[in-house]
């Protein structure tokens, strides 16, 4: 029992205690006396009470007061004053790489009525509240982002809008609406991202500026200003806020364009619209018409009155146009007219227009001709701007499509008009060479009026209008007409093709005959040679044995006349037998050499001589013709002379042999031309 009563007693005590040990240590745990905050996580403190009372002026405390105070607890185990903190745990704030964050601040300055985004020139640690608001910093969005990176940035002061998550404690429902709308609107802009324009896409930014000083009266983009990296004021493109609106920058769409590259911009300061490059293409150049400037000089002159012509830089028409390439052109800034530098072709045809469509409202010019009809003339009217006159033709027209449409077709129709006005029909389709060479003399100065250089008018054939067939009635007259002389000309051509013809079949019928006669006469020839040939020789035979017997006879006279001496007696006897022999050798040589003569003669005759073969061969030819032709040898009917008493002795046959029994008579007269042989004494 005693030792009941004693185990009693301490029992009750440790339950005594070990209560109050526990409630103790709820009530210091509640108390917020001991606070530990992992290493990748920080901790707001809000100060419940304090003795200098709560927050009057902003939302954090800055002299300790009751409220949120500016610095945050990083990771670990901290000590407070029991139930006078209340601690907000919050993960680190941490911006992916390649994104952006925005900042807006709870506590600040409020922003002035001209200004949008809270300037950030002295304020801008955000990690570092009290000397953010110490520095005048302002509430509301701030101009300054936040790049790739962690960040311990007291939540209480700052929300944070990330393409995750929007980092904020203690937010109202109105809050959260507000900030899931901002966040809404930086998403639609791309904000989250840096702005990124890829060469080969050929694009280029436009920038707006949302803050900022309102452009001036009259102004319709901002000017480029603080572009050079060695001004103090460089922003980088629009990288930097507070230096482009030191350096004097406008809010409002800028004259400065983005190129190619990435771009940090805060989406809620600046927007960027892509737009395309501006290409010019060869055999082109681009006018600039600029909105923005100042205003500059006219370099046309007094004498020229259709606008400013002005330098690069300035507001008007540049002079100096944009030669073939790509360029960063701000479009809001100006307009780029381009302007064909090639030939381009206008066509007054309702069906075609050329390739640079600047005829596609062209239509065929209606004419009325002398002889009242109505044709329509299709045309094309070749045409060349000088690229350092294409200034001067915009400066003056504006646009080269208005330049054809309220200038030159006006003016060419007008003109050819009027040149129909003094042709008849047939004379329009019949002289269309002479007045297309004549239009472009003519209409080549007035094109020279206007800039342009007019290189050749073509002109189509006159056509009928719909509904009408008049012109086409003229034109099968035309055509029968022509086809009518083309067959008076075609019967000349065949009549002399025929008389061509039988001139041809008489030459070659002649020349057919000829090789026959110069064959016979070559015949004849041949044959009269021969028997003179043959005639020489003979005389030549005659001659020798002439001589041959002189010396015959003079070797016997001195062989008698040696052997005298001897025997006279013998030599005499001798004498007159050889006087004798020699004389009957003589007389035999002159036989033999007189019969010879006389047998050639008489070949010779035997052939009928030279004139006779030929006659021969004549009347042979003649007969063979006769024999060939079927010819009656005497005609079926006969023209005498006068008197019928010659007429029979005139036919070719009795001619011919007349002209053979004269040369046989005339053969047969010849004297004997070989001389007899003379005898010796």
């Amino acid at each position: 029992m005693e030792a009941l009563e004693y185990l009693g007693p301490m029992k009750w005590t440790a339950i005594e205690i070990a209560v109050p040990v526990i409630v103790l240590a709820i009530l210091f745990w509640r108390s917020g006396m001991v606070r530990y905050i992992p290493n990748d996580r920080l901790g707001i403190l809000e100060k419940l009470w304090s003795f200098r009372g709560s927050v009057r002026d902003g939302f954090i405390a800055l002299n300790r007061e009751a409220g949120y105070q500016p610095e945050v607890v990083r990771g670990g185990l901290h000590f407070f004053m029991p139930f006078q903190y209340s601690m907000h745990r919050a993960n680190l704030v941490t911006i992916p790489q390649g994104q952006i964050g925005y900042v807006f601040a709870r506590d600040g300055k409020p922003l002035p009525p001209t200004q949008t985004l809270a300037s950030n020139t002295e304020a801008d640690d955000f990690q570092d509240v009290r000397g953010f608001l110490e520095k005048g910093g302002q509430k509301g969005p701030q101009r300054k982002i936040l790049r790739e990176g962690t960040y311990a940035i007291n939540l209480a002061q700052f929300i944070v809008l990330t393409a995750q998550s929007t980092y904020a404690v203690n937010l109202s429902a109105s809050e959260q609406s507000l900030f899931a709308n901002m966040s809404s609107m930086i998403s639609e802009r791309g904000g989250f991202e840096p702005v990124v324009i890829h060469n080969a896409e050929d694009m280029i930014g436009i920038v707006t500026i949302h803050d900022g000083p309102a452009l001036p009266d009259g102004e319709i983009i901002a000017p480029t200003v603080a572009n050079d990296p060695n001004d103090p004021n460089f922003h980088n493109n629009f990288q930097d806020p507070e230096k482009f609106l030191n350096a004097g920058g406008y809010r409002g769409r800028q004259l400065q364009v983005l190129a190619d590259g990435s771009y940090f911009l805060n989406r809620i300061f600046a927007t960027v619209e892509l737009v395309g490059k501006t290409v010019i293409d060869v055999g082109t150049v681009g006018v600039v018409v600029s909105y923005n400037g100042r205003h500059g000089t006219d370099l046309s002159g007094q004498a020229y009155r259709h606008g400013e012509l002005v330098e690069v830089g300035s507001r008007g028409v540049w002079s100096t146009p944009l030669l073939p390439g790509k360029y960063a052109f701000n479009t809001y800034a100006g307009n780029i007219i381009t302007v064909p530098t090639t030939n381009f072709v206008l066509k007054w045809t309702k069906e075609q227009f050329g390739e640079h469509r600047l005829d596609e409202n062209l239509s065929e010019v209606s004419l009325i001709t002398k002889d009242a009809f109505e044709p329509v003339l299709p045309l094309s009217v070749v045409v060349h701007i000088d690229y350092m006159k294409a200034p001067l033709v915009v400066q003056r027209f504006g646009d080269i499509k208005r330049l054809v449409e309220q200038t030159l077709d006006p003016m060419v129709s007008a003109y050819f008009k009027n040149i129909a006005q003094t042709k008849t029909l047939i004379q329009l389709l019949q002289e269309r060479s002479d007045i297309q060479r004549k239009s472009g003399e003519e209409m080549r100065e007035k094109f020279n009026s206007y800039s342009l250089e007019l290189q050749e008018v073509l002109i189509g054939t006159p056509r009928a209008a719909n509904g009408q067939n008049s012109i086409e009635q003229i034109l099968i007259q035309l055509r029968e007409r022509q086809i009518a002389v083309e067959k008076v000309e075609t019967y000349k051509l065949q009549e002399r093709a025929a008389t061509q013809e039988r001139t041809l079949r008489e030459k070659e019928a002649l020349a057919e005959q000829q090789a026959k006669i110069t064959t016979s006469a070559l015949t004849i020839e041949i044959s009269e040679n021969e028997g003179k040939a043959q005639l020489a020789r003979t005389r030549q035979e005659a001659e020798t044995i002439q001589v041959t017997a002189k010396a015959e006879a003079e070797k016997v006279r001195l062989a008698g006349q040696g052997e005298a001496d001897m025997i006279k007696a013998v030599a005499l006897a001798d004498a007159e037998r050889i006087k004798a022999t020699g004389f009957a050798e003589a007389e035999k040589v002159r036989a033999i050499g007189l019969a010879e003569a006389e047998a050639t003669e008489k070949k010779v005759a035997a052939f009928g001589g030279p004139d006779y073969q030929l006659n021969s061969q004549v009347l042979m030819r003649f007969a063979e013709a006769i024999e060939n032709g079927r010819l009656p040898l005497v005609p079926q009917i006969q023209i005498g002379a006068t008197g019928g008493e010659k007429g029979a002795a005139n036919g070719l046959v009795e001619m011919m042999l007349s002209m053979l029994v004269a040369d046989r008579v005339g053969r047969q007269t010849l004297p004997d031309e070989i001389p007899a042989p003379v005898a010796e004494d």
